[in-house]
């Protein structure tokens, strides 16, 4: 079974819903954000040792997580939805007239604006701790601890700024295009495994979720829908199948999250199963997220989503403090985390967590959607005071990734920074491009 359209009738544009949008994706898209933020929240594990406060990740060594992990790790969903919306966003740019260039800057100040303010606070946030004499080591955890969604922004930005020759390379080679993918995919895990340098897998940050996006173009031009249901059910199934043997009896952790970093093919099998799946279901959720009441709520993730995803887990980390603080002042219990006491604590804990992430995402959201209200991605300048788009991208992914890598110490977080401005001024539209879309819009 293939994924190849029938030839002979084409693929099938999938039905849009209110406003062109597809109403079943940006569900999906929702259910994803809604379960990481879940999983994060469960995740933080805040109590007291014998040497002082401790800030963990209560599923370490828990012997339940892999199997949790099948369910939970929707990132390949998540680029997969990316796809489909950046082959969407970019057809609607090219009907309008933009170029690659215009669109790329138009996804630019999107991304890169809400992380340059999350940058500013947090590291702000993290020295005042620091000279309020909180403890060095909890101070660098719970900055690696916030700083760990960054690599999705890092991954996005690049993939998102390769949308228009991506789409291109679909259009023209789909079939080569996800096969050539797959490929180099086994063949940095071969390579790493063979060598033993787990840095080589690193390459698949490209490679994978690459391979994800272009399966969100399949989705979005309707090859997916031409396969049948028996097909597809088949194709989730071969999926799954492969990953239970590739971690069993493979060199793969069963944990689906350890092979996140580095990406390795056992996300693609999971991405691949999940992308049937969910095109199995897409006409009835469909029918269900046009209603009402579920379109304003996914609406509104579809407003700050990018806001949400930096800002759950400072947010987190807020709540953990207070609880230190409450538990030094008026001795609030902090159960050791997997105890009895602990899981049924989770129900408050999560409505704390929501609680505390909604004031926060009220507060910043804002800056996510700049460019509707002043300008931002789309305000005009000067060509000599714009930022080219082959050096912006680059350095919105090295500004990320510096803080990945280093921390959220004052001097990376300074150079992140800069590094993000250069981002954040590529995406300013030049007078000159603006001048020629208009002209290509009155051809």
């Amino acid at each position: 079974m293939t994924l190849a359209a029938d030839r002979t009738t084409g693929p099938r544009t999938p039905e849009p819903s209110r406003g062109g949008r597809d109403a079943a994706v940006d569900a999906a898209r929702a259910a994803c954000l809604l379960v990481v933020f879940v999983l994060h929240a469960m995740m933080v594990g805040v109590s007291v040792g014998p040497d002082g406060p401790v800030l963990e990740n209560a599923f370490d060594g828990w012997a339940w997580f892999a199997p949790v992990s099948w369910v939970v790790q929707v990132m390949p969903l998540f680029f997969v939805i990316g796809g489909y919306a950046g082959w969407t966003a970019w057809r609607r740019s090219r009907e309008r007239g933009d170029g690659a260039t215009g669109f790329v800057r138009g996804r630019l100040g999107r991304l890169v604006r809400p992380a340059i303010v999350l940058i500013l606070v947090v590291a702000a946030g993290l020295v005042a701790l620091t000279m309020a004499g909180v403890p060095a080591d909890v101070v660098e955890i719970a900055g690696h601890r916030i700083g760990q969604p960054l690599w999705f922004l890092a991954v996005y930005l690049g993939c998102t700024a390769l949308v228009p020759a991506m789409v291109r390379l679909h259009e023209r080679h789909p079939v080569t295009t996800v096969v050539a993918l797959a490929v180099a995919v086994v063949a940095v895990d071969a390579t790493r495994f063979a060598t033993g340098i787990d840095a080589i897998g690193f390459a698949n940050l490209a490679f994978v979720w690459l391979l994800m996006q272009q399966l969100g173009f399949w989705l979005a031009d309707g090859r997916i829908e031409r396969m049948s249901r028996r097909g597809r059910i088949r194709l989730a199934v071969s999926a799954l199948a492969a990953l239970l043997v590739v971690t069993l009896a493979g060199p793969y952790s069963a944990d689906l999250f350890a092979n996140l970093n580095p990406p390795t093919v056992c996300l693609v099998l999971l991405g691949v199963a999940q992308l049937m799946l969910f095109s199995l279901v897409r006409a009835p959720l469909r029918r269900w997220a046009g209603r009402d009441a579920p379109a304003a709520a996914i609406a509104r993730f579809g407003e700050w989503g990018m806001t949400l995803y930096l800002w759950h887990l400072p947010a987190f980390v807020a709540v953990a403090g207070l609880l230190l603080v409450g538990h030094e002042v008026v001795g609030v219990e902090l159960p050791e985390p997997l105890t009895a006491p602990w899981w049924l604590s989770r129900p408050l804990w999560l409505v704390a967590a929501a609680l505390a992430t909604a004031l926060v995402v009220r507060g910043f959201a804002r800056w996510e959607r700049g460019s509707a209200r002043r300008g931002g991605a789309t305000r005009l300048a000067p060509t000599w005071r714009v930022v080219p788009v082959w050096l912006a991208v680059p350095a919105g992914v090295v500004g990320v990734g510096v803080l990945l890598v280093i921390g959220f110490a004052p001097v990376p977080a300074c150079v992140a920074l800069a590094l993000l401005a250069v981002a954040l001024r590529g995406a300013r539209r030049p007078v000159a491009e603006t001048s020629v879309a208009r002209v290509a819009l009155r051809a």
